[in-house]
């Protein structure tokens, strides 16, 4: 079996040193479409735009700690762990939750610590937990915890894991946005730092089922965040507590977001959908709690 659970779970954690500056954080808000929002009619030189796109005023979308100094930790880097040997072209990510323990500064230095925190046989597929801890000298920053799906890997009568379906949001939504994907977002989004050609060569893209290169499920996750954070908590960044998501479906570029979104005392319960598709499902058993 190419995934030994034992062997990955006693594996040593990796840690290493980050860095990250201004340009990190501007070129991942461009990233996820700053400064190109459609409610705004000059979206580029808005205020509320330019706390993400302009380094004198520089606030920083939680949803950074996913790319922040190493890329996408969870994916790609965790199939090279002791005890995963899997190919990249069957693996997709499955969701994403992330905690954030302090405001992430626009400049910083931390050390990354990443362990498998488990693995799940779910009969057809095999999911590894990639947990990965940051802090810097003050304390720890953010946790993430990228759930892979990895296809034809389950089946050996290991522990199925909790599920992670919530139940439907009640009654209408309290607010709907859309927010439209550009064609070369995923090229531009890549540059963050998750280099899987699954989001680039449409070659790599057919070989893993999709009829063209897909959105990053990291890209939608940040536009979600930020269109929560504009929305429904004053464009108040520190207010983000942890975020949470399952990807149901995937995006491709040239599409329409459709962003729902229901208050529920200090938590946020959002769904996403792609508009041309017939609100297919795009995110789902979302949650941003807030302060």
């Amino acid at each position: 079996m190419p995934i030994d659970a034992a062997k990955a779970l006693a594996a040593e954690p990796r840690s290493g040193e980050i860095a990250w500056d201004h340009k990190d954080v501007q070129l991942y808000h461009l990233g996820i479409g700053a400064g190109a929002n459609p409610d705004k009619d000059t979206p580029a030189t808005d205020p509320d735009e330019l706390r993400y796109t302009l380094e004198s005023r520089l606030h920083v979308l939680p949803s950074f700690a996913t790319v922040a100094g190493s890329g996408a930790p969870g994916v790609i880097s965790g199939l090279s762990l002791p005890g995963i040997e899997v190919e990249l072209a069957r693996v997709l990510h499955g969701g994403q939750t992330l905690t954030v323990h302090r405001p992430i500064p626009p400049k910083g230095t931390a050390t990354s610590v990443g362990r498998i925190a488990a693995v799940y046989d779910k009969g057809k597929a095999a999911v590894l937990v990639m947990r990965t801890e940051v802090a810097d000298a003050e304390g720890p920053l953010w946790t993430n915890d990228a759930q892979i799906f990895v296809r034809g890997e389950g089946g050996w009568g290991g522990d199925r894991g909790p599920s992670a379906r919530l139940e439907p949001p009640v009654g209408e939504p309290d607010k709907v946005v859309e927010r439209p994907v550009r064609e070369d977002q995923a090229l531009l989004y890549r540059l963050s730092g998750d280099w899987n050609p699954l989001h680039a060569d449409p070659e790599f893209a057919k070989v893993a089922g999709f009829e063209r290169p897909i959105l990053h499920g990291l890209c939608t996750y940040g536009m979600t965040l930020k269109a929560v954070v504009d929305t429904l908590l004053g464009g108040d960044t520190t207010r983000v507590r942890s975020y949470a998501t399952r990807f149901a479906g995937v995006v491709y570029p040239g599409e329409t977001l459709r962003i729902r979104m229901w208050r529920q005392e200090d938590t946020v319960r959002v769904a996403v959908s792609a508009v041309e598709r017939d609100d297919a499902p795009v995110l789902a058993d979302t949650t941003v709690q807030h302060s």
